[in-house]
């Protein structure tokens, strides 16, 4: 299973559904919270980025926003 780490910022509904998603499917995961680290924005902008949730995994593309459809593919 990849590596997954989901960037995240306070009070945001698709960062929770994101995460609840890889929780419920026992996708391990680290989070990384704009709001407590604002270096993460200059990251996710440098990689073209402008909104959270942003979900990365090794060998895959950056998943944007909550999108179970392609979130289901990390659980294999």
């Amino acid at each position: 299973m990849s590596e997954v780490t989901i960037y995240t910022k306070n009070n945001c509904m698709q960062c929770k559904m994101t995460k609840r998603f890889l929780s419920e499917h026992n996708i391990p995961f680290k989070e990384r919270n704009i709001n407590t680290n604002p270096a993460y924005i200059d990251y996710l902008k440098s990689q073209g980025f402008q909104a959270v949730p942003v979900v990365e995994s090794n060998g895959n593309e950056p998943i944007a926003g909550f999108r179970p459809d392609i979130l289901k593919q990390l659980a294999i």
